[in-house]
């Protein structure tokens, strides 16, 4: 929530910080300094990293139609899916195609080919939304956009440029001749459009990866940039009890975690514990303090991003704490009241309820932080699609029953007065929760009532709600269909979200108060950018030195591993597995084992229509041989009757063996071998 310059904060063309919100709702400034237009920077950048050519909005858009272009023409008509996604075989997406890829890209425009390929999807989706004639076609055609994408991303070598430039860079587009749309990278393209096939890429996780560690950042001084993190390898504890670590997506999502048990047990004893004279004891107190800088929490998210920020899972916390600020509410309202008084008494037995009557939510608020495990990460998945697909069963319930209940009120007011309102709404709820009433129906306004009861039950305890089942199944077999990529999906997803924290101070709530009332109010009206800036790191470094101490200590442990995997010359995040060391004494390649495997090692790859082809060939050298029988004299004898029935038996085996993809080629053995039978025994 603070807005001053801090150590490691992006600035723009004013000089003040950029917050993070900006960065996510894509209301990024151009930077406030010109990028080199060479390969090469002039001088050394802060990590050491190459510079690279600058890619305007015209020259992305040019690569990106290039790219579209291939696609059109690749994918006339519409064809099976396989063909696209098949890694070997007859497949779309060859090598060659490839290769052709990346002239689209003329060498020095590289970086901005996946966030082009991603951007051709996007185009495909839009045009099959709107041209629901060609829909199957567009979608053909934007699966191969993130088939080519996946590829290409595993094909590139230099792990740097493919973290760096190809993923983390953000570029623009020229829409309508001259607006030009706000920066994003192929990281964040990737998750908005829930591209799973390139999120399920290698490299795209092992960037994730990265990032989630912390060893990639955002740069300090153009936030359109990722560097490395220059201390990744530095076994040095000090070097790493640093306060801006804490922006680490790692670290962030354990803290929320530790928070959310206290903020759990918390609720527990405050719930489990009611004071009899209706006073406020610490864990009470607590639980409302970490209510409150939840509150502040979300009300900066929103202010910042807007509409955007808005999901299930913000609309189910601020549900929660709405329901414990109304808790606090009737408890003030009990204090306010004279001791022993019955509206003091009336009033905290009901703050107690309503604390009580979140119970449920707060318990289930905790699988928020639990989705980085696979299990119940694919069940978040599931639970947010069905929730997708229930919309459409909501529409129709809430139409169908706003018809019945007018219908029924009709019939109650039709003698002048209404005597059964809210209890023929009861009446009704209960239908929907598969518990009807039958009985209040058969003496009301009959003999209607009762025929409305009966067809507003039919309708909805069996038509809406097997809808509602069918609607759930299908929602969930999607998602456990391809369920390892959904849940990398949902890592990338919250990778990405920390990566674009709200503060360039991260405080984690409900230490976001010390922030606002510690700091903001009282400090940034007046103090300079730099003390302020020096202000925070010291706060932050006092409120956060037990988790330093914690992160310092894994950071050297991390720190020595990785300049063990240089040292072997492996990638930093190398883990040696135990079969490597003797798999590497026994040199099975260079032993001959691997040749005589693959000596004998079936061709898995082939396409079926190859092996009927393979089997037409030697059917086709079978037939040859009769023929050469035939006109040798062997079945001079059989009469044209024998030949024909034995044609007629060749001619249903082939048939049966391959099925109507070869029907034709069948007919023209038997046809050649009918003639060189008939021409043989004439002559015979």
């Amino acid at each position: 929530m603070a807005v001053q310059a801090k150590r490691g904060s992006p600035l723009g063309l004013s000089g003040m910080p950029i917050s993070a919100f900006e960065l996510q709702a894509g209301r990024l400034p151009e930077p406030s300094f010109a990028r080199v237009s060479e390969h090469t920077a002039l001088l050394p950048t802060e990590d050491g990293d190459q510079m690279f050519p600058d890619l305007s909005a015209r020259d992305v858009s040019t690569v990106a139609l290039k790219l579209k272009n291939i696609f059109d023409i690749l994918i006339p008509i519409e064809i099976k899916e396989t063909k696209i996604t098949r890694p070997g075989g007859e497949s779309v997406i060859t090598p060659a195609v490839l290769d052709l890829a990346l002239e689209a890209a003329d060498g020095d425009k590289k970086a901005c080919l996946i966030f082009g390929l991603l951007t051709c999807k996007q185009w495909f989706h839009h045009l099959s939304r709107r041209e629901l004639y060609d829909a199957d076609l567009n979608n053909l055609k934007a699966i191969a956009c993130e088939v080519m994408a996946k590829r290409l991303i595993e094909r590139e070598e230099d792990q740097e440029f493919l973290f760096k430039q190809m993923l983390c860079r953000r570029f623009s587009m020229v829409v309508n001749k001259d607006d030009i749309t706000d920066p994003r990278n192929a990281l964040e393209m990737a998750v908005d459009l829930h591209a799973l096939t390139v999120i399920g890429s290698s490299g795209y996780q092992k960037c994730i990866s990265w990032l989630w560690h912390g060893w990639i950042i955002q740069s300090p001084f153009n936030p359109i940039e990722y560097i490395g993190y220059k201390n990744v390898a530095v076994p040095d504890f000090w070097t790493h009890f640093d306060p801006d670590r804490i922006k680490t997506p790692l670290y962030q999502n354990g803290l929320q975690l530790l928070f959310s048990i206290v903020y759990l047990a918390l609720y527990t004893g405050a719930v489990n514990t009611a004071n009899p004279g209706g006073d406020f004891d610490v864990v009470e107190g607590l639980l409302y303090i970490f209510t409150l800088g939840f509150l502040f929490d979300e009300f900066a998210k929103f202010y910042h991003v807007g509409y955007h920020y808005f999901s299930f899972w913000s609309g189910f916390n601020d549900t929660l704490y709405s329901i414990l600020i109304l808790s606090f509410v009737f408890r003030i309202i009990a204090l306010a009241s004279p001791e022993g008084s019955h509206s003091r008494e009336v009033n905290d037995i009901l703050a107690y309820s309503v604390l009580a009557f979140c119970a449920p939510m707060m318990w289930s608020r905790l699988l928020l932080y639990l989705d980085m495990q696979q299990f119940f990460g694919a069940m978040l998945v599931v639970l947010k699609e069905l929730m997708k697909e229930s919309v459409v069963f909501f529409v129709m319930l809430v139409i169908i029953y706003i018809g019945f209940l007018q219908a029924f009120i009709g019939l109650d007011s039709a003698d002048g007065a209404v005597d059964v309102g809210l209890m023929q709404f009861a009446y009704m709820t209960r239908s929907v929760l598969q518990s009807p009433e039958f009985e209040p129906y058969e003496t009301f306004s009959p003999p209607f009532g009762a025929l409305l009861n009966y067809i507003f039950t039919f309708v909805v305890s069996v038509l809406l709600l097997n809808i509602l089942v069918a609607l759930f199944n299908s929602a969930y077999e999607k998602v456990y269909d391809n369920a390892v990529d959904e849940f990398l999906g949902l890592f990338a997803q919250k990778t990405l979200r920390f990566v674009r924290a709200p503060d360039e101070n991260v405080f984690v709530p409900p230490l976001n108060l010390i922030e606002i009332f510690g700091l903001i109010l009282p400090f940034e009206w007046w103090m300079t950018k730099e003390r302020y800036a020096r202000l925070n790191d010291i706060v932050m470094t006092v409120v956060y030195s037990p988790i330093l101490v914690f992160i310092s200590f894994y950071e050297v442990y991390v720190a020595r591993k990785i300049l063990k995997n240089r040292s072997l010359g492996e990638s930093d995040d190398d883990t040696q597995q135990e079969w490597e060391d003797i798999e590497n004494e026994l040199d099975l390649e260079h032993s001959g084992w691997s040749d005589r495997v693959q000596a004998v090692a079936p061709h898995v790859e082939e396409d079926e229509v190859l092996e009927l082809r393979r089997q037409v060939t030697d059917l086709t050298e079978i037939v040859k041989a009769l023929r050469v029988e035939i006109r040798g004299g062997v079945l001079a004898k059989v009469t044209d009757g024998d030949v024909q029935g034995k044609v007629t038996v060749t001619q249903t085996t082939t048939t049966s063996t391959h099925g109507g993809d070869t029907e034709g080629e069948t007919e023209t053995l038997i046809e050649m071998l009918t003639a060189g039978s008939s021409s043989d025994a004439s002559e015979h």
